[in-house]
């Protein structure tokens, strides 16, 4: 049977019509299990004990088990999650000043490859459902509830490529954004892709207004092929219109993730590269230090080359910001920490 956090509430009220019950009951359980932060049936009194007692073989409430917990000295809370099949991922909390983020998986395991991603070292087992994801965001709620804060933002850059699991992560946005579940606004939701060019396009006709990111990481396709096998399918010369063919069509400004290697990509003449590419376009640069791998080669690039390249794009007429750094004394890139217990 479905989960009950597989649905909005419009979703919620016409299943349970379907099934012969009131539908104004799913406004009730949304109210509980989003509202009130109740996710068990027992404790909902408002519903009689012959309804308590039956909804859990018609529709399954339940959190994932958190199977570790790393809490940083910044205040940032990593948790690996385990989902009913035993599958593990993770979900990581991270404070602004603005609110409180989630960084979300979309997939158990990763098959992009990219050659500087944590989340590559263990290859995609499948696809997340959009009950499961509702569940990591639920799951640092429960946390959050003890000091009596609330999730503001949810970012889907977790392990996996969100795009590759498309259907899944856009029914998992409109549980989160519906009014009477989890209310985050649809400008506090980020999507992250490293450039699947047909899912592009449909995001950009989806008619929403959540935050699109690119993962690009390099500025010339010779430079990203070698980081990312995806830019063998989707070239440079491909990639770049239908970006600029999604912020025409949606009005939104786009984010340019970029992760700054040591010696790989921090060159001043990358920063001209990449100026260069993103010249015109509606788009802000996020430019990223590197987490260090103990699986892969990569350095760090030092905070004086960082703060170069920064000013190089502001030269450039490139908006550009260096990403605040969280949960640096725990497993922090994220795949580290379900990597580690795959290991053990």
């Amino acid at each position: 049977m479905p989960s009950l956090l597989s649905f909005t509430r419009e979703e919620l009220r016409d299943f349970l019509k379907n099934q012969g019950r009131p539908a104004y009951l799913g406004d009730q359980l949304c109210d509980w299990v989003y509202k009130k932060g109740v996710y068990d049936y027992a404790p909902m009194t408002n519903l009689s004990k012959a309804v308590r007692e039956e909804l859990p073989s018609l529709l399954p409430l339940s959190l994932p088990k958190v199977f570790r917990r790393q809490d940083a000295k910044d205040g940032t809370i990593k948790l690996l999650l385990e989902m009913e099949d035993g599958s593990k991922v993770e979900t990581v909390l991270m404070r602004y000043d603005y609110g409180n983020a989630v960084c979300v998986s979309s997939e158990v395991g990763c098959s992009m490859g990219c050659a500087f991603c944590a989340s590559g070292l263990l290859k995609k087992e499948r696809g997340l459902t959009a009950a499961e994801m509702v569940g990591q965001v639920l799951s640092v709620q429960k946390i959050l509830s003890e000091t009596k804060e609330r999730v503001s933002h949810v970012v889907i850059m977790g392990t996996g490529e969100p795009f590759d699991n498309y259907e899944e992560v856009m029914h998992f946005i409109r549980i989160i954004n519906d009014p009477k579940c989890l209310e985050i606004g649809a400008r506090h939701i980020t999507v992250s892709t490293c450039g699947l060019i047909p899912q592009i396009e449909r995001f950009g006709k989806e008619g929403l207004q959540v935050n699109l990111a690119i993962s690009l990481h390099a500025a010339t396709q010779e430079k990203r092929a070698r980081l990312m096998p995806v830019a063998g399918f989707y070239p440079l010369d491909k990639l770049m219109p239908a970006l600029k063919n999604y912020i025409e069509e949606s009005g939104r400004r786009l984010t340019v993730e970029y992760i700054l290697l040591k010696d790989v990509n921090d060159s001043l003449e990358d920063a001209k590269a990449l100026a260069d590419l993103l010249r015109g376009m509606l788009c802000y640069v996020n430019l990223i230090p590197f987490n260090p791998v103990c699986e892969k080669s990569f350095e760090r690039s030092p905070q004086i080359r960082v703060r170069a390249f920064k000013d190089a794009l502001l030269k450039r007429g490139i908006n550009a910001t260096v990403r605040k750094e969280f949960g640096t004394d725990i497993d922090a890139a994220c795949g580290q920490l379900r990597a580690k217990e795959n290991k053990k």
